[in-house]
């Protein structure tokens, strides 16, 4: 009977779109520096919008440097929205220092960002993540010999559903081809 030492967990991930705002450094006290930034999330009908917002500390290298191309555009206020998928979500409560609320507490939703899927400045689209490869383009790829087992479009999981995600769908659709610049 051989035992594993390999740790297995359970993921709990959140996608959706939001507003991205509030890109900043931080620097701890204890620890390494590390980038932060504030997601307003859109959440319910899309009528009558209502935002949930995470304070995240962004993950990974391709998600750090897609945040900080979009630094300039925040700072200027543009209207920066992505998709995105967050993990390790946690709550932190606080006491408001200022304002009519201080002395009261206050709950904050944190949370990893781990990926963004797409990102528009101002509504036109300006990044849109590469689909990942399945295991059918994999073997398609190493033995062209064997057909693939499914003719329909794979559809990345990590995209919005709703009348949210078919308005995004359809100002993707408009948007030219695209150029990723240095910055947006």
């Amino acid at each position: 009977m051989t035992t594993s030492t390999d740790k297995s967990y359970f993921d709990l991930h959140i996608t959706g779109l939001g507003y991205l705002n509030r890109i900043r450094e931080v620097k701890p006290k204890k620890g390494d520096a590390f980038l932060a930034c504030d997601i307003a999330a859109l959440n319910g009908p899309s009528d009558d919008v209502s935002y949930v917002r995470f304070d995240t500390r962004v993950s990974g290298s391709e998600a750090q440097h897609l945040v900080r191309r979009c630094i300039q555009a925040v700072d200027a206020e543009k209207k920066v929205t992505i998709g995105f998928r967050l993990g390790d979500l946690w709550t932190d409560t606080f006491t408001y220092s200022k304002g009519k609320r201080a002395g009261e507490q206050g709950v904050s939703l944190k949370a990893r960002l781990l990926f963004v899927s797409w990102i528009k400045v101002d509504g036109k689209l300006v990044y849109k993540a590469e689909p990942k490869p399945t295991d059918a383009d994999d073997r398609d790829t190493r033995n062209t010999d064997v057909p693939a087992t499914s003719a329909e479009p794979q559809v990345a999981a990590s995209e919005p559903a709703g009348p949210a995600a078919e308005a995004a769908d359809e100002a993707t659709a408009d948007a030219p081809a695209l150029e990723v610049a240095e910055s947006f």
